[in-house]
């Protein structure tokens, strides 16, 4: 969990938040720590969660395996343990790839990725790391690549987005929950 701010009781928690973390304990088989670290205030985590639902779950021309992965790889930039691996686990079983995560989150550009992921997350890095520099010739890079201008936009809100959830985690000590690391890791037998 959190080694400096412990979670709370989930039997505490407001009726609203307690039935969304038991609805994705009951999804999962777990409950991740990022649900329970951020319900010691629960104002901020019906915020974040919002937010987060609102760039992850909606429809774009970003696929989910997409948002996954530019939440890995910026992840990986920010160095934030908890999201790199928790990120990791569902990039890897929305791609169906179980190395993908990995080596996005060390070296993307030596990923095996499709050229048009790797404009993605070429993007995405720039938002993540000198987003003061973005410029016209980011943008035709995308379209390149069959993105448009809300698929931009769709991919610097999710990086900034996960920018302040690194920060969090990382300051917060966050620890991925075990279960993470395994997951996807074996293709399930059909």
């Amino acid at each position: 969990m959190s080694t400096r701010y412990p979670a709370p009781d989930i039997n505490e928690l407001p009726d609203d938040i307690k039935a969304k973390v038991l609805e994705v304990q009951e999804k999962a088989g777990f409950v991740p720590n990022v649900f329970l670290a951020l319900a010691r205030r629960p104002a901020e985590w019906r915020a974040f969660f919002a937010y987060h639902d609102a760039l992850m779950l909606k429809e774009s021309g970003l696929t989910k395996g997409d948002r996954e992965m530019i939440v890995t790889t910026t992840s990986a930039a920010n160095q934030c343990l908890y999201c790199v691996v928790a990120h990791g686990a569902i990039l890897r079983i929305y791609e169906k790839k179980p190395l993908v995560a990995d080596q996005v989150a060390v070296n993307y550009r030596k990923a095996d990725i499709t050229p048009r992921q790797r404009a993605m997350l070429d993007f995405a890095m720039k938002v993540c790391q000198k987003s003061a520099e973005v410029e016209d010739a980011d943008f035709a890079a995308l379209h390149a690549h069959g993105f448009n201008d809300e698929d931009a936009w769709d991919i610097a809100a999710i990086t900034a987005f996960f920018g302040l959830s690194n920060r969090m985690a990382s300051f917060s000590n966050m620890m991925p929950n075990p279960e993470f690391y395994q997951m996807g890791r074996i293709p399930k037998s059909k």
